[in-house]
């Protein structure tokens, strides 16, 4: 296919070199017949792989250097029309716009791989499933449990709008130019939420604030809002110790705590 327009390390540019390796993802999609949003799809491998499965690709790039690369690639491809382009910034795709439902796919940025995550997760009416290849210490988080390192507020809200699970990882060296981290594959299945959506953001607000100090009691994390009377009492009314850390909780022991916080 030739080398291409340069890679940008400024938009996190690392492409896939193997179409193979982009198979969990597809399988775990299952995208024939389907629409698919592909995010920065680059040199084109993985939007391959979509179409050669069946779908109804819209690759959203942001390079437009690399756009007019994809469409050079495969223009002579049989993709029967299935295939079309946007040079834009995902971070501004609105989302409930689309049509449902509609597949999400993409070897996301590493340094934009949360943001991407957290515009999308609300939108569960339209995007029934998403997969991405994203940094595995990312990987790790969005799939991490109570009491293990990775755990925080990250996993939290990916629990609260989606069943996600690791569908594979991938070696440096899979990568043109190679990064200095492993990727991994995950695959999202999104639901609605545990609590009304207008009452979403502030549980995001809470769950931040219950990490945002890691080695902090959940008691000394809340009162640095509401003072020790009150996150005390907050924490007995949520039937949680004073002692408990953020790390500790699973996503129901901070649903109990909204709730005592939306009560006081």
């Amino acid at each position: 296919m030739g080398a291409g327009p340069p890679l940008r390390k400024r938009l996190g540019q690392h492409h896939l070199v193997n179409g193979k390796l982009c198979r969990p993802l597809v399988e775990f999609l299952a995208p024939a017949g389907r629409r698919v949003v592909e995010i920065g799809p680059g040199g084109g491998v993985l939007t391959a792989e979509l179409l050669a499965a069946g779908a109804r690709v819209l690759a959203v790039e942001l390079d437009l250097a690399w756009a007019v690369e994809l469409h050079r690639r495969l223009e002579t491809e049989a993709t029967g029309g299935r295939l079309a382009l946007a040079v834009a910034d995902v971070l501004t795709v609105r989302w409930e716009r689309l049509p449902s439902p509609t597949l999400v796919a993409g070897n996301l940025p590493y340094n934009v791989a949360t943001a991407i995550l957290e515009r999308l997760l609300p939108h569960h009416r339209v995007v029934p499933r998403a997969a991405f290849l994203v940094q595995r210490e990312v990987a790790e988080r969005l799939v991490a449990r109570p009491g293990t390192k990775p755990y925080g507020g990250l996993s939290v809200l990916v629990r609260a709008r989606a069943e996600i699970k690791i569908l594979g990882r991938v070696r440096p060296g899979s990568f043109r130019p190679p990064p200095k981290v492993e990727g991994a594959f995950v695959g999202l299945t999104l639901k609605p939420p545990p609590l009304p959506e207008a009452e979403m953001a502030a549980f995001e607000r809470l769950v931040h604030l219950a990490f945002c100090q890691r080695r902090k009691t959940l008691r000394n994390a809340l009162a640095a809002a509401w003072g020790r009377p009150a996150a005390e009492a907050l924490l007995d009314a949520a039937r949680l110790s004073t002692a408990t850390r953020a790390e500790e909780l699973p996503l129901e022991a901070f649903l109990r705590l909204h709730s005592a916080l939306q009560g006081r």
